[in-house]
């Protein structure tokens, strides 16, 4: 994790796990959280290495829940390990080879990957915690989907989010749409989605999308602030939690269905919709070179 000066919080011993190669996982013992940081690479994107990754942390998590009768952890908090950047979104380089070949199964493939995990996240694993996104810098397309299934998300000031698919002629096809409509209402979800503007982070809290606004440099702070708080009237947080579980239902088969949309309209994107696709490719590989 990043050197931060605390704020009447101490830091926590972090016990560091055995890094995966684009996962980055912590353990802080005494606040029972699970940091995971991303790191996806040769851009910070969902590649199927991270997509694999996470779902090795995350089953870890499961059994170590179970080994411990549902008492190491409280918290799951994923953010980056990559300075300016959440996550780019989906892996556009992959789409393209998927998309020229034909390759329905693949688009579908990856899908399935994504939302199996953003599922898990939105019910916190069938388990007794709370899933928590920091954004400490740019969350796109796929990153903000996956920014948005957690139980709780703090952005730092000055960071963007958005849904740039349009540009390339296609949409977000992994929960954004299921998420926000949930959050901010069905128009104004359809109306972000198909403008592919990018947002601040201050712009999505005054909306309703974003829970906590931290300062700049200072999102770890926010989130042991928010435990902090939630320990003073924690039957109150957890009984809330179950309320949204029971009024904010996203079905998988929902979630699946418009997957499915989504990899049969990849299939129709013309070859400047692919030529779209190649160059945002190459900005996200400047950004990464130029250090954002």
């Amino acid at each position: 994790m990043r050197n931060v000066a605390y704020i009447n919080e101490v830091p926590p011993e972090q016990q560091a796990y055995a890094d995966q190669s684009q996962l980055k996982t912590f353990y802080d013992a005494k606040n029972k959280i699970g940091w995971f940081l991303m790191k996806g690479a040769p851009r910070p994107s969902f590649t199927l290495r991270l997509l694999d990754d996470i779902s090795d942390y995350l089953e870890s998590v499961k059994q170590e829940m179970q080994e411990s009768n549902g008492e190491k952890y409280d918290y799951l908090v994923v953010g980056s390990d990559v300075d300016g950047m959440f996550n780019l979104g989906g892996d556009l380089e992959l789409f393209k080879k998927y998309i020229e070949a034909g390759d329905r199964q693949g688009l579908l493939d990856y899908a399935i990957k994504c939302i199996d995990i953003l599922y898990q996240n939105m019910f916190h694993y069938n388990l007794d915690l709370t899933t928590i996104s920091l954004i400490q810098g740019d969350a796109l397309g796929g990153g903000f989907e996956a920014a948005l299934s957690s139980n709780v998300i703090i952005a730092e000031r000055g960071a963007k989010m958005g849904l740039p698919e349009v540009l390339f002629n296609l949409f977000p096809g992994m929960g954004a749409y299921s998420l926000l409509s949930r959050k901010i209402g069905f128009a104004a979800a359809e109306k972000m989605i198909l403008s592919g503007n990018l947002f601040s982070a201050e712009q999505l809290y005054e909306m309703g999308v974003i829970d906590i606004l931290a300062e700049k440099g200072e999102g770890e702070v926010a989130v042991y602030r928010y435990i902090k708080n939630t320990a003073r009237s924690s039957n109150t947080y957890k009984s809330m939690q179950k309320l949204k579980d029971i009024c904010n239902q996203v079905s998988y088969q929902e979630l699946a269905d418009i997957a499915t949309v989504w990899a049969d309209a990849a299939l129709q994107l013309a070859p400047k919709d692919l030529r779209m696709m190649e160059r945002l490719v190459r900005r996200q590989n400047n950004r990464v070179e130029e250090g954002y």
